[in-house]
């Protein structure tokens, strides 16, 4: 190995190398003089250079998707399609409320009408979980041998399945191993896991189609994750009966989800702009930028969700609504399970998880005994904003976006008439206006937020590599010009 230069060394040789003037005697010709010299120079300089790594931009997409049944009253067929799996053992996932409720009445009924299935209910699935209820639940799951899993209920309890089942097949591992770096070690998942069946209850999180999985890191006051591939359930049973006795405010909540999940992926950066390229295709991100195919689900997600969402707030009876909203909550699932979510996500995470110390707001019409602002509602605060910041990256995008809240197409003159430079102040109005109709609270400000509590929430963020990498505009986001940026969306997503 060739010893270790001093900076006076290379600083004195590059500027050798650029020089006129040969030290070599023997030389005549100044052309010859200058490259003969220069040669001798950069020769030394390899001596000493430490080679550089070429961050090279990704090339190929990957398409995973969990299989989905769609219908009235499917969720009766679970016991037989895990008997159909040859399961041995079920690990059966739900919430204190939904336990309650007919849907898993149903799914159990469902297991008990097969012979020979034997099967254990885990019914303490915290709401928005944390890193404790998490812990509990694999702990509880690694108590038994489960040879197959099934969640009953919203995306916390869907998540907290494909965790329990992560940690049952890796024993000795630590919830942080797998978590998204730099938060935790964001480890590859190889080893095959167990199969889950994902029976949602809202329709929102899309978490039947993803391998995706949230919890609040309490200890550092905001949310994070695990994605991989290999979390995604085999079945997603999506069932238009199982949201009949979701509270109107849980179904705003969740829709919002929805909303963004398909914003956000349709506005990701294109996937060949994201770096670097994996070295092995098991590295290839779940989250990889906007891309055809999970464009085509997004876009269907975004225009049901604008038309179907307002119907729901007014009438949670409405059922062509409700089912069409379950339909777009997976349609979003394929959509940001294949290009990922950016901003409005990014800081959510940190809206959401520092509420618990600081505002204290608890969102009305949610049964719980402590502060929560809905995970759909912390995504949709930031939302006006994030938009009017991302639209000069892809002006085109977001102006299809402009037009589906303006319920008209986007060859329409009062889309076409908008000149580039303006489409993000549109479609900050046009989203505002939307969420507004819906009740949501307007801006950072209506649940409780000061402005001296921006830096935080902005320092909250930063750590959110995996989707802060998709946002487009957004610049290193480890440095200064990511925080500047960060800091004034959130200031301008105070109110509004």
């Amino acid at each position: 190995m060739a010893p270790a230069a001093t900076r006076s060394t290379i600083f004195r040789l590059i500027n050798a190398s650029q020089h006129s003037a040969c030290p070599c005697h023997g030389c005549r010709s100044a052309t010859h003089n200058h490259a003969h010299h220069g040669a001798l120079a950069l020769n030394q300089l390899r001596k000493f250079a430490t080679p550089v790594q070429t961050v090279e931009k990704e090339y190929a997409f990957e398409v995973a998707a969990s299989n989905l049944r769609f219908g009235e009253g499917v969720t009766r067929e679970v016991g037989m399609d895990l008997k159909n799996m040859k399961a041995r053992k079920v690990g059966v996932f739900t919430d204190p409320i939904v336990a309650k409720l007919k849907p898993m009445r149903v799914a159990l009924e469902s297991l008990e009408s097969q012979e020979d299935l034997p099967f254990e209910v885990y019914d303490q699935v915290l709401a928005e979980p944390t890193e404790e209820s998490w812990r509990k639940a694999i702990a509880w799951a690694r108590q038994h041998d489960f040879s197959h899993f099934l969640a009953v209920g919203g995306g916390s309890v869907i998540d907290t399945a494909k965790t329990a089942n992560l940690f049952t097949v890796y024993k000795d591992a630590d919830l942080m191993d797998f978590v998204n770096a730099p938060v935790g070690k964001g480890l590859p998942i190889s080893q095959t896991l167990r199969p889950l069946i994902a029976v949602p209850t809202t329709a929102g999180t899309g978490s039947e189609t993803t391998g995706a999985a949230i919890f609040d890191v309490t200890s550092r006051a905001f949310k994070t994750g695990i994605a991989n591939r290999a979390l995604k359930p085999v079945l997603g049973v999506v069932d238009t009966a199982n949201t009949e006795s979701c509270p109107t405010a849980v179904h705003i909540s969740a829709g919002l989800d929805v909303l963004f999940h398909s914003l956000e992926s349709y506005t990701a950066i294109p996937y060949t702009e994201r770096t670097p390229r994996p070295a092995n295709p098991i590295l290839r991100p779940a989250y990889q930028g906007s891309n055809p195919v999970a464009d085509i689900f997004s876009m269907w997600a975004l225009r049901t969700t604008v038309k179907y969402l307002p119907r729901i707030a007014k009438d949670s009876g409405d059922h062509e609504a409700r089912s069409q909203m379950l339909l777009a909550a997976s349609f979003a699932g394929i959509g940001f399970g294949n290009a990922g979510v950016h901003l409005c996500h990014g800081m959510s995470y940190p809206i959401s998880g520092l509420n618990k110390k600081g505002p204290k707001y608890k969102h009305p019409g949610y049964v719980v005994d402590h502060p929560i602002i809905p995970h759909g509602v912390s995504v949709a605060l930031t939302g006006p904003a994030v938009f009017q910041f991302t639209a000069p990256s892809s002006p085109d995008r977001h102006r299809e976006a402009l037009a589906v809240f303006n319920g008209v197409t986007v060859t329409d003159p009062s889309i076409t008439s908008i000149p580039d430079s303006e489409v993000g102040a549109y479609l900050y109005e046009s989203i505002a206006s939307f969420l507004n109709g819906l009740g949501v609270p307007r801006g950072l400000k209506a649940v409780g937020y000061n402005k001296s509590d921006i830096s935080m929430l902005v320092e909250g963020t930063l750590p959110q590599r995996r989707v802060l990498d998709l946002a487009p505009n957004i610049g290193n986001v480890a440095g200064e010009d990511g925080r500047e940026h960060l800091t004034r969306i959130m200031e301008a997503s105070f109110e509004y």
